[in-house]
């Protein structure tokens, strides 16, 4: 297994622990499914380093249904 590289490590350190708390109060609350949402894009932005305006969206449409949230990934390879 290979181990996170340092900039990895340092972001984890920094917002695991604001998610925490962020995540309780949610919870708490019985926060909306819209508000769930949000938070975890943040999350995945923040914590996992993609960017919440390029790389994330919502309400993405698969089969006739759609998910809540959705990571796109790029299908274009490059000619290397």
């Amino acid at each position: 297994m290979t181990s996170l590289p340092k900039k990895v490590k340092e972001r984890f350190s920094k917002t695991v622990s604001k998610f925490q708390k962020v995540l309780q109060i949610a919870k708490d609350k019985d926060i909306s499914e819209s508000d769930t949402v949000a938070i975890v894009g943040d999350i995945f932005a923040e914590v996992l380093g993609y960017d919440k305006y390029l790389e994330l969206t919502s309400e993405f449409a698969i089969r006739r249904t759609f998910c809540d949230l959705a990571v796109k990934v790029s299908t274009k390879r490059s000619n290397s």
